[in-house]
């Protein structure tokens, strides 16, 4: 008797729970399956409508009934619900970041509307759930460094104000600032900015009149607070004064702008850059409190900035022992070299292996050290996929 093939092409209004995916026919972008496999949550399939996906492959032959535990997931990890809402507004923020770098370069003044918009939001989803937007920083684009760089420290700037309980007028006014502090890089050249090696003293010089015209523009834009000017011109001021471009000495540094230092330097020691790889968050911590100990950096708000974000930070990449990888989807306050960690690699086998929820406050597995995706050959989107997809 011959079986007729069971695989089947259906739009993605048709996808149901329990479907098995073999493939994607048509879409409007180029999003990948990481492997086939079951639709086992309403939020793969909204996800895949958010990507694009208008029709799939599906093997009827492999339908099942699987409980849609979303519910369960939303208690238990935040992180993998709420992520794509995170990224969202991460991207809306990159979208007003380009339109700002624009009106700069061609001198025209800022529309601060929409950055205060975008602010805000951010601040609310923060304010509910930090985890989602800092473990958006984490998934990013090499080449649009510069773009991504400011929102990120604004976003960093909010989590660290929320941790240190600073009142919501305060915190929209410091995420303003950090949003618009590197806006005078638009006038620094290209070749320079982009610069794989060691600047050249010539260079530098160029380099850091980046703060001059962030400054300036910042004072020519409608409706910008004292505060907001106020951080983006202290981030690159040492408490030793050495910094620039001011030389401000450290006791005429305000806490925001030591803040900012701090958000600042932390983001572009961990992003990836089209020259250079960034560093583990681990090290980079390491690197802050080396600063601290130099005095360019507030050493009570660097040990504090680490306490805010874990050990461990939401969103980063571990190895265990069993030679798992895992992402970190949770802190554990009381034990912070032991969070909650979801397994989703071999770093032995080099492949993909079925998802595992592991406290490693209660389990035999421990960290060995903190890794990048890259460390693997691996793609933080395709990691989120592979989790949204395993639910």
């Amino acid at each position: 008797m011959v079986h007729r093939s069971m695989i089947k092409e259906i739009d993605i209004s048709e996808l149901h729970v329990g479907h098995f995916v073999v493939d994607i026919v048509k879409q409007e972008n180029q999003f990948t399956l990481t492997q086939s496999g079951h639709i086992k949550s309403d939020l793969v399939i909204k996800n895949m409508v958010v990507k694009g996906v208008q029709s799939l492959l599906i093997d009827t032959r492999k339908t099942k009934k699987i409980k849609d535990n979303s519910t369960k997931i939303n208690k238990k990890s935040p992180i993998i619900m709420d992520v794509y809402k995170a990224k969202e507004i991460f991207d809306q923020s990159k979208s007003i970041q380009k339109k700002i770098f624009s009106d700069a370069q061609n001198g025209k003044p800022l529309d601060l509307n929409p950055v205060e918009e975008i602010t805000d939001k951010t601040i609310d989803e923060i304010f509910k759930n930090p985890d989602a937007l800092a473990c958006v920083i984490n998934i990013r684009n090499t080449d649009e460094y510069l773009l991504e760089h400011s929102v990120s420290v604004s976003v960093l700037i909010t989590i660290f104000a929320r941790f240190l309980k600073i009142e919501k007028p305060i915190v929209q006014q410091l995420s303003v600032g950090a949003f618009l502090h590197d806006v005078g890089k638009i006038m620094v050249p290209e070749k320079i900015l982009n610069k794989p090696g060691k600047l050249t003293d010539d260079e530098f010089t160029t380099m850091k009149t980046h703060v001059n015209h962030s400054i300036e523009i910042i004072q020519n834009t409608p409706g910008i607070s004292e505060l907001s000017l106020e951080v983006a011109a202290l981030h690159h001021e040492k408490l030793d004064g050495n910094g620039y471009p001011f030389n401000i000495p450290g006791d005429k540094i305000s806490t925001y702008g030591r803040m900012i230092s701090i958000c600042d330097i932390f983001d572009a020691l961990t992003a990836n850059r089209c020259y250079k790889d960034g560093y583990s968050h681990i090290k980079a911590f390491s690197i802050l409190r080396s600063l601290a100990e130099s005095n360019h950096l507030d050493q009570r708000l660097v040990n504090l900035f680490i306490k805010c974000m874990g050990v461990y930070p939401v969103g980063s990449l571990v190895e265990l022992n069993s030679n798992k990888v895992a992402i970190v989807e949770q802190r554990n306050l009381e034990d912070p070299t032991n969070p909650k960690v979801r397994s989703f690699y071999n770093s032995k086998q080099h492949n993909y292996v079925m998802t595992e929820d592991i406290d490693l406050a209660n389990n035999n597995d421990f960290i060995v050290k903190g890794v990048r995706a890259d460390d693997f050959d691996l793609d933080m989107n395709k990691i989120i996929e592979f989790l949204l997809m395993e639910g």
